[in-house]
């Protein structure tokens, strides 16, 4: 490789892995990003012929996803040009994996990048977030809302998430990076703090993404099993410990309303509105849906809505909001990637309890973790069509493409 060449391949890499940090100033600057990437990346996949990038089951599947969406919207939505916004694009978020694949194939450096990134950027979160907690305001000004920590991102309530979500990346990229001793304590410490953080952030949902990637990552790696689950436990005790001290947190945390008791309600009485009134649009239509991003439009409909809050941009859960918007069809494409990361895992499990070769490396179990908590069904979360979201689900995404059709070893 030339030094041009070099000098090249890290700009563009810094550029990617600038996603990162991004990402906490909000949803344009990593989208366009985003947008630069994908454009840059067509145009070297169609001028070299490299279109087996896209020519493969996962890309084949994700892609005719892609273009139901966007029939649905021309054909379906009352109202298209709304529509539009969510589906005419969001191929996207499978060319940016792609790319993130293509990166990873062509200058391993690019691990040492994001490895670094993802370490600086929860870093600050967390000496600002923990600043925040306790002086009211973080390193900016930005005022603590309720008993909730945001640090930078401001009334944005999304700390949590953007720490939970990449937190498994971390995680794998961790498991496969030559270390000396003093960084594994480093690292430990770092994980401690982010998984407090992630609590007094009171991200329900974030908390529960968390917990739920670290279990399934001390139960199926191999390495760090221990080196996990002592830090899991140490921060376990440092949460409880929080949650003595600060009611109103753990009401936040942990309280379910008892207004009355007779009264069946899923996660709070608004979710619980919400959900049903997605479950009534889907049974309006059931084949196809209302079209993407008409949720918003459909939920205030006679025989649609239903209790105290039947309306909003999206009804908080993946499963129902592509139920109602794009039927059974659209549905089954997100259910079938639930699937097939349950029969891997349980592949995995069944290899660690026969002691046979293990099916998936410590390395896929961390980034089959990050997708994992994407796909979970019984849970609340934001838009599926969310650009902020599907940058943030696309990374793991990448990094797993390149582990399935790539015979090379991943060490950084």
């Amino acid at each position: 490789m030339t030094n041009f060449e070099y000098s090249k391949t890290t700009l563009i890499n810094i550029f990617v892995v600038s996603i990162i940090p991004s990402l906490i100033l909000g949803p344009f600057i990593p989208d366009l990003i985003v947008s630069i990437s994908v454009l840059f990346f067509l145009y070297y996949v169609i001028k070299n012929q490299k279109l087996y990038y896209f020519y493969n089951k996962p890309m084949i599947i994700f892609f005719i996803f892609c273009f139901y969406c966007v029939l649905l919207s021309m054909f379906v939505a009352k109202d298209a040009m709304i529509s539009f916004q969510s589906s005419l694009f969001y191929f996207r978020i499978g060319v940016f994996s792609c790319f993130i694949w293509y990166l990873i194939e062509k200058d391993r450096n690019i691990l040492n990048y994001f490895y670094y990134s993802l370490v600086i950027c929860f870093t600050v979160l967390i000496i600002d977030g923990y600043f925040q907690y306790f002086n009211g305001k973080n390193l900016l000004g930005f005022e603590i809302i309720g008993v909730r920590v945001s640090s930078f991102f401001g009334d944005e309530l999304i700390m949590g998430s953007y720490l939970s979500r990449l937190f498994p990346l971390l995680f794998a990229l961790f498991v496969v990076k030559k270390k000396q001793k003093y960084e594994i304590y480093l690292i430990g410490f770092l994980f401690i703090f982010i998984d407090i953080l992630v609590y007094m952030s009171a991200e329900r949902a974030a908390f529960f993404f968390l917990n739920l990637s670290t279990i399934f990552i001390i139960c199926l790696i191999e390495e760090f099993k221990k080196f996990r689950l002592f830090t899991f436990i140490v921060s376990i005790i440092v949460i409880t410990i929080i949650s003595l001290n600060s009611k109103n947190l753990t009401n936040r945390m942990f309280e379910v309303p008892t207004n009355n008791i007779k009264e069946k309600v899923i996660f709070t009485k608004s979710h619980d509105s919400l959900f049903k009134t997605a479950y009534n649009a889907f049974q309006k239509k059931p084949i196809f849906g209302h079209g993407p991003k008409m949720f918003r439009i459909v939920c205030n409909e006679e025989g649609v809505r239903e209790g105290i809050k039947s309306c909003d941009m999206h009804p908080h859960n993946f499963y129902l909001q592509l139920l109602a918007e794009t039927g059974i069809l659209g549905f089954s494409f997100l259910a079938a990637a639930l699937i097939y990361v349950t029969l891997v895992s349980y592949y995995q499990l069944k290899s660690i309890i026969l002691r046979q070769k293990r099916h998936l490396t410590d390395y896929q179990v961390c980034l089959l973790a990050a997708i994992l908590i994407t796909l979970w069904p019984i849970t609340t979360n934001g838009n599926f069509f969310n650009n902020w979201l599907m940058i943030v689900y696309s990374l793991p995404l990448g990094f797993y493409l390149q582990t399935i059709f790539s015979k090379k070893k991943i060490a950084f």
